[in-house]
């Protein structure tokens, strides 16, 4: 799960959902298999099966818009989508700016990858996603950090000898690693950070919370969820 630092709360302007309209999915668009775009131009992935699911069982008509990770918050709060669903950590820190529901995904750690075994990742230069929780930690870790704007930069920097490794959600990097064949490993320790991943909205929109908190709970109870989960990442993650 990506975790945006909020730069700002300069964006918290007033934009209420109204329940007789469509609602706006936000994502990325470019973080599989959480979130990406098909071969057909469409938004696929994990959170697309989740929010197509959550949406049908809200009695909700959903459509999806794509929006950068560095403007994704602000963008919602102005009023150019409904919610986010895309990978977003629960944190203290966005939860001043926006609203979420309880999380769909459970908390997984982070991970380091990089092109050699053996790498002292506090002396090295790391890259990550800017205006991500990753960024932050490792910009207090002693590590040297390059940000780059999309995720698939930063394990680009790994490759092409930018950066020593790249930190990112563990989910994320494995399929990466192991299609890899050997040329990209896991170095240094997992690092568990953030809370769980939720849905983000407008404070104002607790109607429309509650109704997504309702679904996500009854995807829980019935084991859907976690079916989900499993098809997407594995029978080796977390589950509910």
């Amino acid at each position: 799960m990506k975790k945006l630092i909020l730069g700002t709360a300069a964006f918290a302007l007033s934009a209420t959902f109204a329940m007789a309209d469509t609602v706006r999915m936000g994502t990325e668009g470019a973080y599989p298999p959480y979130n990406f775009i098909n071969d057909a131009g469409e938004v696929d992935g994990f959170e697309r099966e989740v929010g197509d699911e959550l949406c049908k069982r809200a009695g909700l008509t959903c459509e999806w818009v794509k929006n950068d990770w560095d403007s994704i918050i602000p963008n919602l709060v102005s009023g150019n989508y409904d919610t986010i669903i895309a990978g977003m950590s629960i944190t203290d820190e966005r939860d001043e700016v926006i609203d979420f529901t309880q999380d769909y995904f459970p908390p997984t750690d982070s991970a380091y990858v990089g092109a050699a075994e053996g790498l002292d990742v506090t002396s090295a230069v790391v890259a990550a996603q800017t205006a991500t929780i990753q960024a932050g930690y490792i910009a207090e870790s002693g590590a040297t950090l390059v940000e780059f704007a999309t995720p698939e930069e930063t394990v680009a920097a790994v490759r092409n000898g930018e950066a020593d490794a790249v930190f990112a959600d563990r989910d994320y990097l494995a399929p990466l690693v192991e299609e890899s064949n050997g040329e990209l490993m896991f170095v240094g320790p997992n690092v568990p950070l953030g809370g769980g991943v939720g849905m983000g909205l407008r404070e104002s929109d607790n109607e429309l919370r509650d109704k997504f908190d309702a679904a996500i709970t009854s995807m829980k109870e019935d084991g859907s969820l976690n079916e989900l989960l499993i098809k997407w990442f594995g029978e080796g993650t977390a589950t509910y």
